[in-house]
């Protein structure tokens, strides 16, 4: 995960905000998009599909919507 660690000076301020839920939003964050990397799946399409249709996608299938289940 050498991403996350060459930006964390330069995010620290912005992402983080000096608290601890800040820096748990970016540790999934970070997760998710290390995830579809090793999935061979490019983040960004990934992560535009999912949040365009999470609201009506109904909870007891959400493990659909993870990236090795997701297909463009």
């Amino acid at each position: 995960m050498r991403p996350p660690v060459l930006g964390r000076r330069n995010h620290l301020f912005c992402l983080f905000c000096g608290s601890d839920p800040g820096g748990r939003r970016a540790a999934c964050i970070y997760t998710i998009i290390e995830t579809c990397k090793l999935n061979s799946i490019d983040p960004q399409a990934y992560l535009t599909d999912i949040l365009g249709r999470i609201a009506d996608h109904p909870i007891q299938r959400t493990s659909e919507m993870l990236p090795w289940h997701w297909k463009k």
